[in-house]
């Protein structure tokens, strides 16, 4: 077994499950509803290359789960506008 240190990630992205909940509501998210959201995501554990690997393929980091209100706070205006 490898003493390598796995990592949790989100699957999909918090990005994407965040901007999707906020498509769906039409308003902008508030912090219950992200950190609600980030609490209910699906999540798996990989070893931390693997998880660079998917944020490479992906073309942008995550947003940090124990950080979520603060990360979607800063991408959130980065992000496209709502269709």
């Amino acid at each position: 077994m490898s003493d390598e240190q796995l990592v949790i990630v989100p699957i999909p992205s918090l990005v994407s499950v965040l901007l999707h909940h906020e498509q769906q509501k039409g308003a902008p998210l508030t912090e219950k509803d992200v950190l609600d959201i980030t609490e209910q995501a699906a999540c798996v554990a990989m070893p931390r290359d693997v998880a660079a690997q998917v944020a490479e393929g992906r073309g942008y980091d995550d947003i940090r789960p124990e950080h979520a209100w603060e990360d979607w706070k800063a991408i959130r205006p980065t992000l496209p506008a709502q269709p």
